[in-house]
């Protein structure tokens, strides 16, 4: 079992730094990065990726607090400028992944360049950004999962749990050695698209059912699943179709 411990802030001086969101700017740092040097190995444009990384990074903020209020909606309709109250956390990555597509799109069509190609080598920093910033849930324990006597599991003060943070930083990083298996072997255009909305809709749909149904920190559920998990097979469902697309334009 892994022992519990919280690591939240860090103190330097009179600055105080949240741990969470130190990871998530550095997985946020480490992925553009990632997918500017596939920009460059592809013979694409790198600055466009840097540029596309800064829209892409507020729209992803915006769409995940909008989609998090699915979460808590009763939170919201009480107090509607909740919303606003950010520091208080409360963010979908479903809701990033959604802002990040309609803000990307609308960009790359911007600076006519193929939305295809550019979204692709984007997408292949996406899962180090996703290890890096999950990291930071873990570290805060903020998706406690379900009590369970599985080796890698947490021991919260409650009992032995699931860490849902600890295994979607564990997805991710599964999920970037495999994208660098692929482009050793020279991935084609669209395939780091279609594996990311495979691997990470399947994972995601299954892993939520591990997340705690009771507690301090619940998701809301309808219909027994939770927004992510609709959300995962919407992705699952986009993956298909364009691998679909895909094999279509061989023939």
């Amino acid at each position: 079992m892994i022992p519990y411990f919280q690591f939240t802030t860090i103190a330097l001086g009179p600055i105080t730094i949240q741990v969470w969101g130190l990871m998530v700017a550095l997985g946020i740092l480490a992925g553009a990065l990632a997918a500017a040097k596939m920009a460059t190995h592809r013979g694409q444009d790198g600055k466009i990726i840097w540029d596309l990384s800064v829209w892409v990074i507020v729209a992803a903020m915006i769409g995940a607090r909008v989609v998090h209020v699915v979460y808590e909606p009763s939170m919201y309709l009480a107090d509607p400028l909740q919303f606003f109250r950010v520091w208080h956390g409360g963010f979908s990555v479903m809701g990033g992944f959604l802002g990040a597509l309609i803000a990307g799109v609308w960009y790359l069509k911007k600076r006519k360049v193929d939305v295809h190609a550019y979204a692709d080598t984007a997408v292949f920093g996406l899962p180090l950004g996703l290890f890096i910033g999950r990291i930071g849930c873990f570290l805060i324990h903020d998706h406690p999962g379900t009590l369970t006597d599985f080796v890698g599991g947490v021991q919260y003060p409650d009992g032995v749990r699931h860490d849902h943070g600890l295994y979607l930083s564990i997805n991710g990083l599964l999920l970037f050695l495999t994208f660098l298996m692929m482009a050793k072997r020279g991935a084609k255009t669209g395939s780091y698209i279609v594996v990311f909305l495979l691997w990470y809709g399947v994972a995601r749909f299954f892993l939520d059912f591990l997340r705690a149904t009771n507690g301090a920190i619940v998701d809301t559920r309808y219909l027994g699943m939770t927004p992510a998990q609709y959300f995962s097979l919407v992705m699952v469902a986009g993956g298909a179709w364009v691998f679909h697309r895909k094999l279509s334009r061989k023939h």
